[in-house]
């Protein structure tokens, strides 16, 4: 898999290479182990995109070439991957996984130039003044949860419980539901961390909707027995569970779910940047694409878009940093960005709906 991904390394010559010829980024991410099925489809869909624009000529002549060691999901490893990548004198960091890795990584760039860019990663601390080189793509958590709770409120139900859980990118999730859901009227009659009579301790709470955090094999798991031990109500998931990923964990037994999504559904061949990602994964032989190589896709055309406005001349960290500030509502393929007034481009927060045929459906 790992040699499938053409993960690369940078040999002396490559290094001497790209300082002419290419522009490098670095990326640090869960190639095997935990988070792996949520990392590599954005590994992928950020490849798969640089990979066209090198096909087309590359940026003024100039190659873009990803960079990308294999962290397990382990933060201390994420952290030892990034020394090496700012050591070879990457331009940017680039799509991280998990919020537990970027708050890892961060010290080895707080106070120098470098930007962390489209960190796959949605902790809400990371949109604050105290991570000022981290510029996202997708939204913070904090914005699900008010998806979540004004789409509950419309179904009359505010007694909320939540089966959570205690990997640290759940733990992140937790806390902007905690922080958000109650301002809004939620009332929280349970939380529960995901393990053994958790379900039941939550049922006694008599909620009228569940929010379950976690990845998509943990929401499934509590969704399953949810369902399993009667409860009717509405069940939530954030992006973190995957829409795509958690309707083929459960099929029909997810009937019902309601699950967050910060990009266009992967399957909507009605936007435009769908339809190139769809015929570029056919092309590559990548298989149907999910939520995750879409995100890494509008992350790879963002940042591709920010190279090409920088001034003549060598790329360089300022430059980049400039042309991000100056982006202001730019249409990816039917995807907005800006960054003019803060650092999350993206605002898009919808909910998915798996239907009886374990689809996923707007």
């Amino acid at each position: 898999m790992v040699a499938l991904l053409a993960v690369l390394s940078l040999t002396a010559g490559a290094a001497e290479d790209g300082a002419g010829k290419a522009i490098v980024l670095g990326q640090s991410v869960a190639l095997t182990g935990p988070g792996s099925a949520l990392a590599v489809p954005f590994q992928q869909g950020a490849r798969l995109w640089f990979e066209r624009v090198n096909a087309a000529g590359g940026i003024g002549g100039r190659r873009i070439e990803l960079v990308t060691l294999d962290d397990k999901g382990a933060p201390a490893t994420t952290a030892a991957n990034t020394k090496k990548l700012l050591d070879q004198g990457v331009l940017s960091l680039f799509g991280y996984f998990g919020s537990p890795q970027v708050t890892a990584a961060y010290p080895l760039v707080k106070d120098g130039d470098v930007v962390l860019f489209a960190p796959m990663a949605a902790a809400d601390e990371f949109r604050g003044a105290a991570y000022g080189n981290v510029w996202s793509v997708r939204p913070g958590y904090a914005e699900e949860a008010v998806a979540i709770t004004r789409h509950a409120e419309t179904l009359g139900a505010r007694k909320l419980a939540i089966l959570y859980g205690t990997d640290g990118e759940s733990l992140a999730a937790l806390d902007a539901a905690e922080r958000t859901m109650p301002h809004l009227g939620a009332n929280l009659v349970a939380k529960q961390g995901l393990a053994a009579g958790a379900v039941d301790k939550t049922l006694a709470s008599k909620p009228e909707s569940v929010l379950v955090v976690g990845d998509a094999t943990q929401a499934a798991g509590a969704v399953r027995e949810l369902r399993a031990k009667g409860f009717r109500g509405t069940v939530y998931a954030f992006s973190s569970s995957g829409e795509s990923l958690l309707a083929q964990e459960l099929g029909t037994a997810g009937t019902g779910v309601v699950v967050v999504r910060v990009v266009p559904k992967s399957d909507s061949t009605k936007v435009p940047v769908v339809r190139e990602l769809l015929a570029d994964a056919q092309a590559a032989k990548l298989g149907k694409p999910n939520v995750y190589m879409l995100e890494g896709y509008l992350a790879a055309r963002v940042y591709t878009e920010a190279l090409r406005r920088m001034a003549k001349g060598d790329p360089s960290r300022a430059k980049l940093r400039k042309a991000l500030e100056g982006m202001d509502d730019l249409d990816v393929g039917g995807f907005r960005v800006s960054y003019t007034d803060n650092r999350a481009g993206s605002r898009l927060v919808e909910l998915s709906l798996i239907d009886s045929q374990g689809r996923v459906r707007e």
